[in-house]
């Protein structure tokens, strides 16, 4: 701190310097640099400001600052301290906050050094403040707590700024101490707008879902709920405790005076928590409230991840309409949406299309791509558009090799996917998650690897998770390993107790082995265990409207035409050579029972639906909540070659494409 004296002012000079006497920015951080040596530019600033006045100074640091220039602020702060000492105290807090802007804790010591020699800190309450915010962005929160402590009897002002930065620098529960301190020294009343806006900013970070809704309480109180910015974020607060917080976050929606923040703020909830059908609802009566609201970029990107997890390609494609009229389809961020959108609905050729759009690149929209491809399938595509985004400069991250290892399990690339696993580690230093082993042992499973996977998953360093053991336990069906389909099984048991998907799944590996009293047993035990199997439905998607069936559905208003329909499809299918796979099917029916119940799956009535309803030639898009039977894989390959029809469904565990007579999963699901 002793070379905080290169900031005192020489004998007066009104001139101002061509740089500041301390150390600012680091030299890794390039700055807009002005030549102060150039007459016309000294004239132009001694016209500006009179070097008599200290309020004119200020005025100039503080202008230089909000203008982007960090640097020429700080200079212009010490060519103040040259021309008029006076100039000090006004002119010390921008100048600490142009510190704080350059990141230059060298300049921001001086600083200090100069404030506490002028008695200005810890006295000066506009000085302390900027101290404190200056010490927090340039990553020194310790030091800022530091200087908070010899602040005696802080005022509020004061107290909100060493809260707001330590939610900046993470410190989430120390600055709800600092919060909850302030209030009780000095009641709620002094809680104002910024210290609001900083104690829901802290709630929103941490897992306690009740502290939103107590500090809402406060707030309301105080008479603050009715701020715009608090408001929202309130509701943004409410939005990052998930779908826990979604009526609280509704209501106080419904409640508040609503700006596109809100709307958007609620839209992304909806849509972040597979509510898709809510998020799509309410931003269709966004579009009619009037009022000078209008859609933006982010309400689009909301929207459009709405259409991706509802696989609701229509709507996602009108949606893409507006992202071009509104001219964003070059948006790095809407144009990775559309991305998304796109190959999560099944339509990967068109992802890429949307892709080779999107201006500046980021790490996400790579990623995105490269997950659209997977998912579907074309591990090689996938591939090489990896090589491409290595090529362009950028470093793949966890998420990117998640999507580059799972697009070489859907694909069956067995030595590429253990290549890039190994660089993974070796060449880009990621320590592999239990994302990437679960990719990894699909894959292996997918190759008949099956020890080798069982293997891997007693070497992880982290714990395995259900999706990683289910991964196992699917490998086990398809290649017939009771046993350590039974281990796989257990560990399920154990993780997930209630999901009844597990149960189903090994009752179906015992009756495709002729294990009849082991079905009994789970049949049982999932009664026993009082687990509920979710309802199966299919959704497709025609003209706009989505349309839902379950197993035996006579819902539909169509539900006459559909079974007449379905039931001459079946004829046909038969006549090329169908023979419905009763293997899994309950094993006390008898051989009719058991084909009555296969023919009535929600897969088939919703393609019988989408074959008599669409135009021919057209893709059918369908939606599986739950994972495609061994009977209704079979049937759709047949359905698609005697169509002519290509069919897309996504189930639980990925895409299949039907086209044909054959399915992209090669079999593997």
């Amino acid at each position: 701190m002793a070379a905080a004296s290169s900031v005192l002012p020489p004998p007066a000079d009104p001139r101002p310097p061509a740089t500041l006497p301390v150390t600012t920015a680091p030299a890794s951080k390039p700055q807009h640099r002005r030549d102060a040596a150039d007459p016309s530019l000294r004239a132009l600033f001694l016209r500006a400001v009179d070097p008599s006045r200290p309020s004119s100074w200020s005025a100039a640091v503080a202008d230089l600052l909000s203008s982007g220039d960090p640097v020429a602020a700080l200079a212009a702060f010490a060519a103040s301290l040259r021309a008029n000492p006076a100039a000090l105290r006004p002119a010390l807090p921008p100048a600490l906050r142009a510190a704080a802007a350059a990141t230059s804790l060298a300049a921001g010591r001086q600083l200090h050094l100069l404030a506490l020699r002028s008695g200005l800190f810890p006295s000066d309450a506009y000085s302390a403040s900027a101290l404190l915010h200056m010490y927090h962005h340039c990553s020194r929160p310790h030091d800022a707590r530091r200087a908070f402590d010899e602040i005696p009897s802080p005022n509020p002002v004061i107290v909100t700024a060493m809260a707001s930065g330590c939610v900046r620098n993470n410190l989430i529960y120390s600055a709800l101490a600092i919060f909850r301190s302030m209030v009780a020294a000095n009641s709620a009343r002094v809680v104002d707008e910024a210290a609001a806006l900083v104690a829901l900013s802290a709630s929103a970070r941490v897992p306690d879902r009740g502290l939103t809704g107590g500090i809402h309480a406060l707030v309301a109180k105080i008479g603050l709920d009715g701020y715009a910015g608090v408001a929202n974020t309130m509701l943004d607060a409410y939005a990052k405790g998930g779908s826990h917080d979604l009526g609280a976050a509704r209501k106080l929606f419904e409640m508040m005076e609503r700006d596109v923040v809100s709307w958007n703020t609620m839209i992304a909830l909806y849509a972040q928590n597979g509510m898709s059908t809510e998020a799509l609802r309410l931003y269709s009566r966004m579009l009619n409230v009037g009022g000078g609201i209008r859609c933006n970029a982010v309400t689009l990107s909301a929207v459009l991840l709405a259409c991706a997890h509802a696989g609701a390609i229509q709507t996602g494609k009108r949606i893409h309409n507006q992202v071009v009229r509104m001219g964003l389809e070059d948006n790095v961020y809407v144009g990775t949406s559309v991305v998304d959108m796109y190959g999560k609905c099944g339509r990967v050729e068109m992802a890429s299309k949307a892709f080779q759009k999107i201006k500046g690149k980021n790490i996400l929209s790579w990623t995105a791509m490269i997950a659209g491809y997977g998912m579907h399938g074309h591990g090689q595509e996938a591939l090489e558009v990896f090589s491409e985004m290595r090529r362009s400069g950028l470093k793949p991250n966890y998420v990117t090799f998640i999507s580059v290892l799972a697009a070489c399990s859907h694909a069956g690339l067995l030595n590429e996917g253990r290549y890039w696993y190994n660089s993974m580690r070796r060449e880009f230093g990621i320590e592999p998650g239990v994302e990437h082993y679960g990719c990894m042992v699909d894959l292996l499973g997918r190759a008949g690897c099956l020890d080798e996977a069982y293997g891997l998953i007693k070497e992880m360093k982290v714990k395995p998770d259900a999706a990683l053991w289910g991964a196992l336990l699917s490998a086990c069906r398809i290649h017939k390993n009771v046993e350590l389909a039974e281990i796989s099984a257990e560990r399920l048991f154990e993780l997930d107790t209630t999901n009844s998907g597990y149960y189903v799944l090994l009752s179906n590996i015992y009756a495709e082995a002729g294990m009849w009293k082991d079905v009994e047993r789970m049949r049982v035990l999932v009664k026993t265990k009082g687990i509920e199997k979710p309802p199966g439905y299919s959704s497709v998607e025609l003209k706009g409207k989505t349309h839902l069936f379950y197993v035996g559905d006579k819902s539909h208003p169509q539900h006459n035409e559909i079974y007449a329909y379905l039931e001459k499809l079946l004829e046909r299918m038969q006549e090329a050579g169908y023979t419905p796979n009763t293997s899994s099917v309950l094993h006390d029916l008898d051989e009719e029972e058991k084909e009555s119940m296969l023919r009535v799956h929600s897969e088939k009535l919703a393609v019988a639906f989408a074959l008599m309803n669409s135009v021919q030639g057209s893709v059918i898009h369908i939606i599986k909540n739950l994972r495609v039977c061994t009977d209704c894989h079979t049937g759709l390959k047949i359905i698609s070659k005697l169509s002519g029809r290509k069919i897309v469904v996504r189930d639980i565990q990925r895409f299949h494409h039907f086209k044909d007579g054959s399915c992209s999963c090669g079999d593997y699901w």
